[in-house]
């Protein structure tokens, strides 16, 4: 189901999304509407659902040195419940923080994060190896975050 929101919705998101600990006043002052009418549409946005959580994104730089894998993963049959069960696998795995399940060459692309070489080994042991429907993987190591962005696409403004 896709939300109907207005162009005041979208103004909010947007600021939302782009610093969600802005006060109510600030964040109503940005877009152009009273404080009490900015509250009750962030809550309507919350209770609709649209608005799944509000998180700190933190300076991994900052937090020490780590390493960022691009893993493209090849299957060997193409069933929906190994598929699943791979699903599962990932899911639970710390080290991955995003998995796409893709059309083409390869099965799913996963975003895999790690503080050295040794702790991926280690992943790879763990759920990629221990996988008995994986047939192929490659591995991209991210030498340069070039852009990273958390925003949604939004809706066109009016």
């Amino acid at each position: 189901m896709s939300a109907s929101i207005d162009r005041l919705d979208t103004a909010i998101l947007k600021q939302l999304q782009q610093d969600c600990s802005v006060t109510n006043q600030q964040l109503a002052e940005r877009v152009g509407l009273s404080p009490p009418a900015c509250l009750k549409r962030v809550r309507k946005l919350k209770q609709s659902g649209l608005i799944k959580q509000q998180v700190a994104l933190l300076d991994q730089e900052q937090l020490g040195a780590c390493l960022h894998m691009v893993v493209e993963v090849e299957m060997e049959r193409d069933r929906y419940d190994l598929y699943q069960q791979f699903a599962k696998r990932v899911n639970a795995a710390e080290e991955v923080k995003q998995c796409y399940q893709v059309t083409g060459e390869v099965d799913f692309v996963l975003i895999v994060v790690v503080a050295d070489m040794v702790a991926y080994e280690a992943f790879c042991r763990q759920v990629l190896y221990a996988e008995a429907n994986m047939k192929n993987f490659r591995t991209l190591i991210s030498m340069k975050r070039v852009k990273f962005d958390t925003s949604a696409v939004l809706p066109a403004s009016d």
